[in-house]
């Protein structure tokens, strides 16, 4: 089945997504320890997931996303997730970045942090404020 999506753009690609999630797929907030930047290509096996140190993936709920469509570009939020580790890491200890997956394990996106992370002592955390934003620019 095709989606078509009228001339409004950035919005309707936004709703559309957004709804799909609503009718039943939560998304996976996750941590990644190798150094890779995310590209358009990237996939799950782009990514080494975070583990030990009490960390543990985040469920992003399919009904706590705040859309505003009115914005320019849309956009829609979700509240902070906060990861709190009681030590090290194992395998590699430096964080880099964070990706998310669909309920299937379909890699949505990617993002490096800024400066990297490595979690040390009892009660380091990471604050990730995920968000959507559609662009509403001239495709090529």
């Amino acid at each position: 089945m095709a989606i078509v999506f009228s001339d409004n753009g950035c919005d309707e690609v936004l709703k559309t997504y957004l709804n799909g999630i609503r009718a039943g797929n939560n998304l996976t907030l996750r941590l990644y320890t190798n150094d890779v930047t995310p590209t358009q290509t990237s996939s799950n096996a782009t990514f080494t997931e975070a583990a030990g140190g009490n960390y543990a993936a985040a469920t992003l709920a399919l009904n706590s996303w705040t859309v505003t469509p009115a914005n320019d570009p849309s956009d829609a939020t979700y509240a902070n997730q906060t990861f709190t580790f009681n030590g090290n890491l194992t395998g590699n200890a430096t964080i880099y970045g964070y990706f998310i997956t669909d309920a299937n394990n379909t890699h949505i996106w990617g993002e490096r942090f800024g400066a990297s992370f490595t979690p040390t002592n009892n009660g380091d955390n990471i604050i990730i404020a995920p968000k959507l934003a559609m662009s509403n620019g001239t495709p090529a």
